[in-house]
């Protein structure tokens, strides 16, 4: 099944649109719909052929208008694999402006894109669907013949015929609503309409939903859809919402364009979300908080996620898929800032280095990584940059680029870009000399560096003390995950050092353009010590001479070395452990500096880091001897949380509760465990249900040393759970029991399929079970889930945490002939990691053991 492609070429531009007039009626019981289409376009060049995109799509008839004349086509011939249709007329179209008409029908399909059928079930127990869309990033194709290229856009005019007793929804306001002619049970909705925009922002949704309502400070009217009798759910976002709004139209200097704004819930849904102008669709999980049983990271995560979307509602004008980077990126950084400004008391920056950073360095390290800005050419292959490239180090270079310009130059910058570019096509290149043109600054110069370059530097640090001086020598290089240097790399690096005098201050700061420089810092005793990238907002990793790391070792235990920092520091040394360039008993020495830790996002980074070198040395003689470890240094914090919530105590302190309980319940401290199963028996009873931030660490500690009457129980929870966060709870937990029960395709939704198996393979035996499935049932999700980002997800979450050439190689010769364009780098990727884990292991494993023996573990 190897997928080839012919070359690609972009749409001839010898007719563009201008507008687009579009009814639709879905058939929510035979899952079909009509389309008919009135396109205003402009004829640049004479031609009797018009060429569209059009995929699974039947058009009836189609003809021009112009100047009172009607001309039919004579052909209509479609290419699949290029997704487009080519129409012919007997005479050419004049130059200047005419009307397309097109009739057609299309399939409400069941793959989460385009148009298509998303299933339900109802308050009475009935099975039901609604229909909604998903265009990005080239399915608007599906719903409508259409130039489906984001630098293609138009305005809209939209009307849907549906039953009357059923919302419909798009991106406008209704302009007016009444009876359907041709049959009393229909009604139909005609929109406003739109601005000037791509295809791939254009929505529709049709279903059975609740709202609950709002209105900016700035009077915008804000709807929040939930699943009926579910309004409550709806609440959090939508005060998110209200905040939102006017923070983004306050920083960009711009007014929320449209009149009003909706947020909907959909049942099933392949993304975490999407920004369609004015009508946001999301997951239920990314949407719906419920004040009861959701926890404190969905809270979280809803917030971060209508942040992100809503930031999409200014910024998100492409010219071509290349720039998705810039898109996303951006989002992917503000987000944050709209959540610090939003919840202060979350941190939310100081977790962003573990969400983003890191998760962007991890990736950034491989050989097979990508640059920033990739070249597209093919659609096939956009899915692929829907990676933490383009989002999560999207977002940190921004994040590093707001601090080297500055935020009010970086401000005034971006209010230049979007005023010079609205409802226009916008480059990267075009944001850089908007932010010089603010900074007087050499940004272009800077950021290429770091955007047309796959990878990041290392700077590798040395100190001297001269008299009251210290002098620091810096040198970078590229950092590679196997740390084998290859290739000729160069940065131009931010570069700030802080020290004890002034923890997470910058005390001196140099644009580093040269391979390697020297600054001397004034008046820094022999005792003090000094680090490089405080805050952690250069994308770079350190590696520090021996003493200079001894003397940061103090401030890691009394805990004055600020946060982001702590995390920076083991962050890298793991890094540097995995390739190799620092050796793994060296770096656990460093750990047990953490044992006074207090802060929920330092342990989170730091047990994620541990958690990655468990899974390798799960194949390993001393796995036994590397938990006792973790459960000695998570033991006091747990003893300091205790498991009930005291009073005035944060939303922080909740997240870290859950987190080390769930650790030390994994790696079985016996107290721990009881405690779990005792708790998990009283949730069962009706007795005393768990609190939502304990479910995930209970259910998941209950499943790793229970037996199948644990499993049953488990079961039983999710087919009674109403809640769709409690079944996602569920389902990725349920991965802690090595059985291929867990994977129940009849229980499941297509859209969670893939985090279920993924859940599985926490253990040796699991990751067998999830790699014999996926074998096994390659051509039925192949056909699910086929030129998406869930099928790339899929591959690497299976293959990835292997540990041997052995399995390298099998996992190489499956997709030899198997592999779809959306996943070829991430198996790349996957083999990569695998070939990693091999070698650190082989490497590391003794030595790590022999060191945990020595030490009495």
């Amino acid at each position: 099944m190897t997928v080839t492609k012919k070359p690609f070429e972009r749409l001839p531009s010898n007719v563009v649109p201008k507008n687009y007039g579009l009814t639709l009626q879905p058939n929510l019981t035979e899952f079909t719909f009509t389309g008919k289409e009135v396109i205003d376009v402009e004829v640049t060049e004479v031609s009797e052929k018009v060429k569209m995109n059009c995929l699974d799509i039947d058009i009836k008839s189609a003809n021009f208008t112009t100047n009172g004349s009607t001309v039919d086509s004579s052909d209509i011939s479609y290419d699949k694999e290029e997704e487009t249709v080519t129409i012919t007329f007997p005479s050419s179209l004049p130059v200047g402006k005419c009307q397309l008409h097109l009739d057609y029908t299309g399939e409400l399909n069941d793959k989460m894109k385009g148009f298509y059928r998303s299933k339900y079930t109802s308050v009475d127990g009935e099975e039901k669907y609604c229909a909604v869309t998903q265009f990005e990033p080239t399915d608007a194709r599906r719903a409508f013949p259409c130039w489906d290229e984001p630098a293609m856009k138009a305005t809209f005019d939209v009307t849907l015929v549906v039953p009357k007793d059923r919302v419909a929804l798009s991106n406008m306001d209704v302009e007016e609503e009444k009876d359907a002619a041709e049959d009393a049970s229909l009604k139909c909705v005609k929109y406003t309409r739109s601005p000037i925009m791509s295809t791939y922002l254009l929505a529709f949704v049709v279903g059975e939903f609740d709202f609950v309502e709002g209105k900016d400070s700035d009077g915008v009217v804000i709807r929040v859809y939930t699943p009926k009798g579910k309004t409550v759910q709806g609440k959090f976002a939508l005060e998110v919402a209200e905040k939102t709004l006017p923070f983004y139209k306050d920083y960009f200097d711009i007014r929320y364009p449209l009149p009003k704004m909706d947020l909907i819930a959909i049942p099933d849904f392949a993304a975490g979300a999407m920004e369609n102008w004015g009508l946001v669709t999301y997951r239920e999980t990314a949407l719906l908080v419920d004040p009861e049983n959701s926890s404190s990271a969905s809270k979280q995560w809803v917030a971060l996620v209508v942040g992100h979307e809503l930031a999409h509602q200014w910024f998100g004008n492409l010219e071509w898929w290349t720039d998705l980077w810039l898109n996303e990126g951006f989002a992917s950084w503000i987000e944050y800032l709209c959540v610090d400004h939003c919840f202060p008391e979350w941190d939310i920056w100081t977790q962003f280095v573990t969400s983003d950073f890191s998760r962007a360095m991890d990736l950034d390290a491989l050989n097979n990584s990508h640059p920033i800005e990739v070249p597209v050419g093919h659609p096939a292959e956009i899915d692929e940059i829907f990676d933490a490239i383009s989002y999560s180090k999207g977002a940190s270079v921004i994040r590093m680029l707001h601090d080297y310009v500055g935020e009010k130059a970086f401000k005034e910058g971006l209010v230049y870009h979007l005023d010079k570019f609205k409802y226009n096509n916008a480059t990267t290149e075009d944001l850089w000399a908007s932010l010089a043109h603010a900074s007087s600054k050499p940004v272009a110069e800077v950021m290429e560096t770091w955007t047309k370059q796959m990878g990041f530097p290392v700077l590798s640090v040395t100190a001297e003390q001269k008299g009251d001086c210290r002098e620091v020598t810096i040198s970078q290089s590229k950092f590679f995950a196997d740390g084998v240097s290859q290739g000729s790399y160069h940065w131009q690096v931010p570069v700030n050092i802080s020290s004890s005098a002034n923890p997470g201050k910058s005390v001196a700061s140099t644009l580093m353009d040269q391979s390697s420089c020297t600054i001397t810092l004034k008046d820094v005793q022999p005792d003090q010590w000094i680090k490089l990238n405080p805050g952690q907002v250069g994308f770079y990793r350190v590696q520090y001479s021996f003493a200079m790391l001894e003397h940061l070792l103090p401030a890691i235990r009394d805990n004055s070395l600020p946060p982001r920092d702590r995390l920076g520091l083991e962050s890298d040394l793991f890094a540097l452990c995995r390739a190799g360039l620092v050796p793994g008993p060296d770096v656990l020495k460093v750990i047990e500096a953490f044992k006074n830790e207090t802060n929920f996002t330092v342990w989170n980074d730091l047990i994620g880091n541990m958690a990655g070198i468990g899974t390798i040395l799960q194949y390993a003689d001393c796995y036994q001897r590397f938990k006792a470890f973790c459960i000695a240094l998570y033991g006091p914090i747990m003893d300091k949380l205790g498991w009930d919530p005291v009073k005035g105590e944060g939303h922080l302190d909740a997240l870290l509760r859950g987190l080390i309980i769930a650790c030390l319940g994994k790696y079985g401290k016996p107290v721990v465990v009881a405690e779990a199963n005792k708790r998990f028996d009283a949730h069962c009873k009706g007795e005393s249900p768990i609190p939502a931030d304990l479910r995930s660490a209970v259910y998941g500690t209950v499943l790793k040393h229970g037996d199948a009457s644990s499993l049953d129980a488990m079961m039983k929870l999710f087919r009674e759970a109403d809640l769709h966060e409690e079944k996602v709870r569920l389902m990725r937990t349920m991965g802690n029991v090595s059985h291929p029960e867990l994977i129940k395709k009849d229980e499941v939704r297509s859209q969670d399929t893939v985090f279920v198996i993924a859940g599985v393979t926490c253990s040796v035996e699991g990751r067998k079970i999830a790699w014999k499935f996926v074998q096994e049932h390659w051509q039925e999700l192949y056909d699910r889930y086929e030129g998406g980002f869930l099928l790339s997800r899929l591959v690497k979450s299976t293959t990835e945490m292997f540990a041997s050439e052995e399995a390298a190689k099998e996992v190489e010769e499956f997709f030899s002939e198997r592999t779809p364009p959306s996943a070829e780098r991430a198996l790349k990727q996957s083999l990569e990691n695998v070939r990693l884990n091999s070698k650190w292991l082989a490497r590391e494993s003794s030595k790590i053991g022999a060191w945990l023996k020595e030490k009495g573990y």
